[in-house]
C-alpha cells in the first residue's frame, strides 16, 4: 500500500499499522479484519465496519483533522496489477 507523504507525520504510522493488520488478513482469511473496511486513527485501530462508508462516518466522529485518519479494506493484494479488458464506451 505504500505511498509516501511526507508532508503528514501521521501517515506512516497509520500506513505500518495498516500493513501489519493488510498481511494478517491475507495469510489468515479467519482474521476478523479480512473482507472488512478498518479505520486508523493516529496508529489506532478505531473502527472495524462492513462498508467504507460507515468507516468514514465514525471516522469523522472521532477525528475531526482528516490528516491523522486512515481508511483501507483488509485482505485485498494491493500490490497486485489487474488488468481490465473490454469496450471503451
Amino acid at each position: 500500500m505504500s505511498t509516501s507523504n511526507h508532508s503528514n507525520p501521521y501517515f506512516e504510522q497509520n500506513e505500518r499499522l495498516a500493513d501489519q493488520i493488510n498481511d494478517e488478513a491475507l495469510q489468515n482469511p479467519d482474521s476478523p479484519y479480512a473482507g472488512k473496511f478498518v479505520g486508523i486513527v493516529s496508529g489506532r485501530v478505531v473502527v472495524v465496519a462492513d462498508s467504507s462508508d460507515a468507516v468514514v462516518r465514525r471516522l469523522e466522529q472521532i477525528e475531526p483533522d482528516r490528516m491523522k485518519c486512515y481508511c483501507f479494506e483488509a485482505g485485498i493484494d494491493y500490490n497486485r496489477v489487474v488488468e481490465i479488458w473490454g469496450p471503451f464506451a
